[in-house]
């Protein structure tokens, strides 16, 4: 007699075969929404074929490889000499050299290339999170060379390159290069200008030696490193190769890797500096936080679009679960409470993931509107977005129940990536003061960011009551640092708000604005008004496996 005991039933098929883009909505629309129609065909065929591979067996694997077999350190070769390499698995450099290969940190010069370069981004960060922190890094260090023209004509050419070569040697034997940076020390943290890393000019011009310790260097096994130091003049931003030109390596010290929660593939490590580290001055000395704030501006914004894919990554792997599982009589997609809390995730998805293409589009618009606009929309939107994505994730991995729980499943490599954007590039007090700071010094940010969220006034009763009251927020000063939080989350949830209402179905918009707006809605995801088109907002969200 056969055995039947281990016939397994009632299990969704594995999501996979699908393709990422063509299955987000919010995503496809933007496109079609801020580029240009004579590229238009081009751009979809890009990113239709890196969703086909983000969604691919090939991705899947590769991400729970990566992730399962973390980057080591390897200080010192057989035969004693320091090497201070990093050492990661071969899914890692796929991943990483798929990304570079798909033009992921090419948008500098490209038309609408923070748009396509964003979409792509969100994309390719649903196959893994973690090899996203060197392609950040990259794309961003492109503005802050900008500022030593000598350097940036060296440099930008290698940090744009569709080339992605992972051996250390000097540039200039190279198709490509990856950057990373080293702000953070133990005695600031978030606080940049308490560096006390040395930097002491040689007999060259624009040449130094440095001298220090960085508690956090992101992406260590790059080619080169923005670092701040203390300059004679004061703090200044430096550009530090891996490789000198002669082909020995920098004094780059790695003395561990740091243990994260999350984002297990990445290394991120602690570094010094011995007083023979060679760095070039990028910009003027005692100028360095404005030089680099060009790279921070740039990473935050990848920050958004990060937890934007993870959002969207936890959001359709709850919506497929629940349209194949069954229980109480019925699939789970269709049960009223079920419905309700899948169309609360897929809300929060859309908005992010709306609210990072908008970002893009004024990167690429470049006007002087565009960059008030991004100077208070950014660190707003950066604020909000990663703060919601830990509690959005943990909700969708409770909706495949125990099966969620399990590593198999992918959810708790969200959930342990989940908090990390919060934390990079200043956290959630950090991007409030920056806000703070923008309104005091920029009144033209704030008449930008007006005539942004106005566009849609009059579209939306509540819309217009949340913009009112913004206003009675933002003219009352009294106690505003310690009212920061509550006002910069009503300034990205206004903004979302007028954004889907102006372009996103009028289901998607009316439960954003009756929920995050109007205040119809508990504290707990899942409490949305029984009245709303609930079904329409979760069919929207899922994915479809046709490839």
């Amino acid at each position: 007699m056969a055995a039947t005991t281990h016939t397994v039933t009632n299990q969704p098929p594995p999501l996979v075969g699908y393709d990422v883009f063509a299955n987000d909505p919010a995503l496809t629309e933007g496109i079609t929404r801020y580029i240009a129609a004579e590229r238009l065909d081009e751009v979809r065929e890009e990113l239709g074929t890196l969703g086909k591979a983000a969604g691919s067996a090939h991705a899947q694997h590769w991400a729970e490889q990566a992730d399962r077999h973390p980057p080591v350190l390897r200080t010192h070769d057989r035969f004693g000499h320091r090497i201070d390499e990093v050492e990661f698995h071969p899914a890692w450099h796929r991943l990483l050299g798929h990304a570079v290969t798909s033009g992921l940190t090419g948008a500098w010069s490209r038309p609408d290339g923070h748009v396509r370069r964003t979409a792509g981004f969100i994309v390719w960060t649903q196959a893994e999170a973690g090899h996203g922190c060197p392609v950040s890094m990259t794309h961003a260090a492109v503005p802050a060379l900008r500022a030593e023209p000598e350097l940036a004509a060296e440099w930008e050419p290698l940090l744009t390159s569709p080339v992605y070569e992972q051996e250390l040697r000097p540039v200039a034997e190279k198709g490509g290069a990856l950057a990373g940076m080293a702000m953070t020390e133990k005695q600031g943290g978030s606080d940049v200008r308490a560096n006390t890393t040395r930097a002491e000019p040689l007999a060259a011009p624009g040449e130094y030696v440095l001298t220090g310790h960085k508690w956090f260097c992101s992406a260590p096994m790059s080619d080169a490193f923005l670092v701040l130091a203390q300059a004679p003049e004061g703090l200044t931003c430096f550009l530090l190769p891996r490789v000198l030109p002669d082909g020995t390596r920098n004094a780059f010290r790695i003395q561990r890797l740091k243990d994260k929660l999350g984002n297990r593939s990445n290394a991120s490590a602690e570094v010094e500096f011995d007083g023979r580290s060679w760095a070039r001055r990028v910009g003027e000395e005692g100028r360095g936080v404005a030089t680099i704030i060009e790279m921070v501006a740039a990473t935050r914004l990848d920050c958004v679009s990060a937890s934007a894919a993870v959002m969207r990554q936890a959001v359709t792997q709850a919506v497929h679960h629940s349209a194949h599982r069954e229980a109480f009589g019925g699939r789970l997609i269709d049960k009223p409470l079920m419905r309700n809390v899948l169309a609360d995730l897929a809300l929060e998805s859309e908005a992010a993931t709306t609210l990072a293409l908008r970002l893009a589009a004024a990167y690429d618009g470049g006007t002087e509107q565009d960059r008030h606009f991004l100077r208070l929309a950014v660190p707003a939107a950066k604020y909000w977005v990663t703060k919601r994505c830990t509690p959005m994730v943990a909700e969708a991995l409770e909706c495949l129940g125990g099966n969620g729980y399990v590593e198999e499943s992918g959810l708790p490599r969200l959930l342990r990536e989940a908090p990390l954007n919060s934390i990079w590039e200043g956290a959630g007090n950090v991007q409030a003061l920056d806000v703070l700071r923008a309104l005091r010094r920029e009144p033209e940010a704030l008449n930008a960011f007006l005539t942004e969220v106005g566009a849609a006034r009059g579209a939306d009763h509540r819309l217009d009551r949340a913009i009112k009251g913004m206003l009675t927020e933002l003219a009352d000063l009294e106690g505003i640092e310690a009212r920061a939080r509550r006002l910069v989350e009503r300034m990205a949830l206004v903004l979302q708000g007028s954004l889907l209402v102006r372009h996103a179905p009028s289901e998607v918009s009316d439960a954003f604005c009756a929920s995050r707006l109007g205040g119809d809605a508990g504290a707990a995801f899942g409490t949305l008004p029984h009245t709303l088109d609930l079904a329409a907002v979760v069919e929207r969200a899922r994915p479809v496996i046709d490839c």
